[in-house]
């Protein structure tokens, strides 16, 4: 069992950054790869980033890749998202998840995380 919290959101102006962290109950955190998703209202989720257990191996959704970065610390059993140069359409709920495989497949596949967090709020206004 992994319990999942989220943290960091807020809100900012377009062009601004936030740092979503993503802090993970139990010892097994690095048998985990990490995701985070975010929903808009009245939208589905939708993948944003992902990253291997190793930290080693990251994946993007086309919308924020050069923008985004993912990074784990394990030692902390924390996953971050580095979020830049914000956009108006950043804005939605951002979920962070666990699985236990991921591959450049499989990453954005919401259906193969197990675990998720409450979810935490970005809003980026114009």
């Amino acid at each position: 069992q992994v319990q999942l919290v989220e943290s960091g959101g807020g809100l900012v102006q377009a062009g601004d950054s936030l740092r979503l962290s993503c802090a993970a109950s139990g010892r097994t955190f690095s048998s985990y790869a990490m995701g985070w998703f975010r929903q808009a209202p009245g939208k589905d989720r939708k993948f944003v980033a992902a990253i291997n257990r190793r930290g080693d191996g990251t994946y993007y959704a086309d919308s924020v890749k050069g923008r985004f970065t993912i990074s784990r610390d394990n030692a902390k059993n924390t996953v971050y998202l580095q979020m830049n140069s914000l956009k108006p359409e950043d804005t939605a709920v951002y979920y962070c998840a666990a699985r236990s495989l991921i591959s450049s497949s499989t990453a954005s596949k919401i259906s193969g995380y197990t675990y998720w967090g409450q979810g935490t709020q970005v809003t980026v206004s114009s």
